[in-house]
């Protein structure tokens, strides 16, 4: 799935409104008591249940379709609807479905505040703590991805959990493996041998970075990186989730704006890059235009498609040498369980099913990359993109995990960032002037808050 302006606030412009659906719900569900929790769907008697999705895309569809059969299969007295949705409409339409009286049981849940918070402080979703109990998903999963999935009522990244999500993803560093050959150069291992090799591309006449910014989602990306890059992982997610006193005009956030903007001057960007489409952006790369691309996870299939093993990956390097990889990023859409399920232990075997070791096996098959792979990885051609992206995931978690991406951090933070990078990019703002808009934008919601 690719990360749109999926965490962009629909409306929440005055001082102190909330987000839509953000009022607090007299009667907060409550979580089940783990001594009352089932996990045994074949003695629930006969059971449907409604599941929303928005894995309509190529392996994401084949790996949900696949699983869901299995469930059924496993268990015969349950039957499962599925309603299979764009992204754009399942956060369009999914907020009355869950306030309705005919509910998903089961619905992919966007994070962050507009969608998981709103819905909790509704009282739309079923806390889920105890059933990560019974379950050991607070022993399958790492930390970080749990907190993406929590919330305390008022904010996001902390609290309770109220979702698990199938996938992870993260902003690498894309690369044509012949290009960078013919270049005599190799994938680079620092951040200081990748950006020397910027310039020695550039100077041979090569592109160094295909980067196409026209929606607004390129630019979001390599910023994050290089936030990360300069301010440090766990400074940024502090930044980023509210938990600290630290600025978005940091002098180190400030140094990645900087380099953004010089990366633009010295050419080593698509020129005009706000006027390239992300898609055409995507074409271009595997058509051989630029040598690197940086960009989601959820591009390696689209670009492995015509390049093959010619497409390299590698998360970013890091900045000291012997460091762990510095990026951004986070996991797919969560499954969460809505407050008016008749059926929520079955509704939590089927999360657990579709996040369990087996289902990692199937998602790795079907090129996706699983939230926890295992040694999936092992079972992929060594030089394979799939391979590579495998590799990379457990390589940034081994590492203490990516930091979210930047439009977490209000509900309108992913309009603010993304028009201020369109105008840094072109030089129309200054990188005090593109931080201080950001640092605005939290201060409001803050204050609001």
């Amino acid at each position: 799935m690719r990360r749109l302006a999926v965490f962009a606030a629909v409306a929440l412009l005055a001082a102190g409104c909330a987000p839509p659906g953000a009022e607090f719900a007299e009667n907060q569900p409550e979580g089940k008591p783990v001594s009352a929790i089932s996990t045994d769907p074949a003695k629930a008697g006969k059971v449907t249940l409604n599941v929303w999705d928005q894995e309509v895309r190529g392996g994401q569809n084949e790996q949900f379709s696949q699983l869901l059969a299995e469930f059924q299969k496993r268990y015969p007295n349950v039957t499962i609807n599925r309603t299979s949705k764009s992204t754009d409409d399942v956060r369009t339409t999914l907020k009355l479905a869950l306030s309705g009286n005919n509910p998903p049981d089961v619905a992919e849940v966007n994070q962050g505040y507009p969608d998981m918070v709103a819905f909790v402080k509704a009282g739309m979703l079923t806390p889920l703590d105890n059933y990560a109990q019974v379950y050991g998903w607070k022993k399958r999963y790492p930390k970080t991805l749990l907190d993406l999935n929590s919330s305390d009522r008022k904010r996001f990244g902390t609290g309770t959990l109220y979702g698990l999500s199938q996938m992870g993803e993260y902003v690498g560093v894309f690369y044509n493996k012949k290009k960078l050959a013919a270049a005599g150069l190799e994938p680079p291992k620092t951040w200081q041998e990748f950006t020397g090799e910027l310039e020695k591309l550039k100077a041979r006449g090569e592109l160094p970075i295909q980067f196409g910014n026209l929606d607004r989602e390129a630019a979001i990306h390599v910023f994050g990186v290089l936030a990360n890059q300069f301010a440090g992982r766990e400074a940024l997610r502090s930044l980023i989730l509210g938990k600290g006193r630290g600025s978005w005009t940091d002098p180190k956030i400030v140094q990645a704006a900087r380099v953004l903007q010089d990366w633009t001057r010295r050419g080593y960007l698509t020129p005009n890059g706000n006027g390239l489409g992300y898609d055409d952006s995507a074409k271009q790369f595997a058509a051989g235009k630029g040598v690197f691309m940086i960009t989601g996870t959820w591009e390696t299939e689209v670009l492995g498609a015509p390049m093959g093993n010619n497409l390299g990956l590698i998360p970013p390097p890091p900045l000291q040498p012997g460091a762990g990889p510095a990026t951004i990023g986070g996991e797919n859409f969560a499954l969460a369980i809505s407050s008016k399920s008749r059926h929520p232990d079955v509704s939590a075997a089927l999360i657990d099913f579709l996040t369990d070791e087996h289902a990692a096996k199937v998602l790795t098959e079907t090129g996706n990359l699983p939230a926890v792979p295992g040694n999936n990885a092992e079972r992929l051609p060594a030089d394979s993109p799939r391979r590579a992206m495998l590799d990379g995931w457990d390589r940034i978690n081994a590492g203490g995990g990516p930091a979210p991406y930047p439009d977490y951090t209000t509900p309108d933070f992913y309009d603010t960032i993304t028009a201020a990078l369109q105008e840094l990019v072109d030089g129309r703002l200054s990188p005090e002037q593109f931080t201080a808009k950001l640092q605005a934008d939290a201060d409001h919601f803050r204050q609001g808050r």
